[in-house]
């Protein structure tokens, strides 16, 4: 057998900078639900409608920073701003006074994370050999989600040192950002061929994805469906009585278990079906929402956290394997940004009906619902996930 070419130290440098600027958000993002609810006062549908928007806000900017990206033939100069102007907003929350100006805040948060998002992915695309693609977006995946765990560890312990003090563990969030764009100023960027490219949304410009990209773009919505913020688990853990120095935890344990799963996951779909996992994904989705309805004390909420986790490393990682797969070599970044802009819009409207139903009928209802939306985007993976032929460049 002939080895497999080994992950380009590229890739490795992109996974450092993910890891400091997750650590950085998943220090606000821990902390932020609370802020809202029990500083500002904020509803349970509120804070859903922010997440929601916020989230839809980065998968819609995809498509332009995507566009953009392969217009211009670079990928840097985007990744740079997305990380940069993530950085540069982060002392907007310790200073909010308001749910409008958290809001902003978020949502300009979010914006520096949509720039940067589809062209560092096409750029992981265009760097990692096919034989390791998997492999390559599940280990920047995995990185990321080290520092998904790191931020909440350190958020809690700079809580218990600063007495529960939420703006001023906040203003520690903005440490590694400045780390990360250090690291990302100094990444060179490899050599490749500039290429036009075409308005993305146009009839021609959408011909040139294919009709398996459109398949693949329709089931991402469907997934994002069934897939609502994470702040609903941080809710979660509040709602049953887990002290707050200690809810920043749940997004410890979902990460833990996140980043450990989605390398091992990429690497295996490079040599076995990526749909039988994304499905198998899809399942412990299931599982998660229904243990998290159920849920009545820490030990069984923390293992729908875990299993939330899980499904996480089954399915983020893959999808974007997926996507790289069928996506032709010039118009990879608006592959990228047009299936961030369905799945975005599909994720605002699941976080606002999570937010509703809480409101309404309480958590387990958003929890049920979730697992409902699980089932129905596994019935229709084998029909908008079917195998397809990869495009090896």
């Amino acid at each position: 057998m002939t080895p497999r070419p080994a992950i380009p130290r590229t890739i490795w440098a992109l996974g450092f900078v993910s890891l400091f600027t997750d650590m950085s958000s998943e220090m606000v993002h821990g902390l932020l639900p609370l802020l809202l609810a029990t500083t500002l006062g904020a509803s349970a549908l509120m804070i859903g409608l922010i997440e929601g928007s916020a989230e839809a806000l980065v998968l819609i900017v995809k498509v332009f920073s995507g566009y953009i990206s392969d217009a211009m033939g670079r990928r840097k100069p985007l990744v740079l701003l997305g990380y940069g102007l993530a950085t540069l907003v982060k002392p907007l929350f310790p200073l909010a006074d308001s749910v409008a100006m958290v809001t902003t805040a978020r949502l300009l948060d979010r914006v520096g994370k949509g720039i940067r998002g589809a062209p560092r992915d096409a750029l992981v695309s265009d760097l990692a050999p096919p034989e390791v693609r998997g492999a390559a977006f599940g280990l920047r995946q995995s990185m990321d989600t080290v520092g998904a765990v790191l931020g909440p560890l350190i958020a809690i312990g700079l809580m218990s040192l600063l007495a529960n003090d939420i703006r001023a563990v906040l203003w520690w969030a903005v440490l590694p950002g400045i780390v990360a764009v250090m690291l990302l100023i100094r990444l060179p960027e490899p050599e490749h061929a500039r290429k036009p490219a075409r308005l993305p949304l146009s009839r021609e410009g959408l011909s040139q994805l294919g009709p398996a990209f459109m398949r693949l773009a329709l089931l991402g919505g469907v997934l994002s469906l069934a897939r609502f913020s994470e702040a609903f688990l941080v809710l979660r853990a509040a709602d049953i009585g887990i002290a707050v120095t200690w809810v920043p935890l749940v997004m410890v344990v979902m990460s833990v278990v996140y980043a450990s799963t989605a390398y091992p996951a990429g690497k295996l779909s490079d040599r076995m079906s990526r749909t039988l996992l994304l499905a198998i994904g899809m399942l412990v989705l299931v599982l998660a929402d229904v243990v998290l309805a159920m849920s009545r004390s820490a030990a069984t909420l923390f293992a729908g956290v875990a299993l939330w986790g899980l499904h996480m490393g089954l399915t983020q990682g893959i999808l974007a394997s997926m996507i790289a797969d069928v996506a032709p070599a010039d118009h990879r970044g608006t592959a990228f940004g047009v299936f961030n802009l369905v799945s975005g819009l599909a994720l605002l409207a699941a976080s606002v009906l999570a937010g509703a139903l809480w409101d309404l009928h309480g958590p387990a209802w958003t929890f049920w619902t979730g697992a409902g939306c699980a089932l129905l985007t596994l019935l229709l993976i084998p029909v908008l996930g079917r195998p397809v032929q990869s495009v090896r460049s």
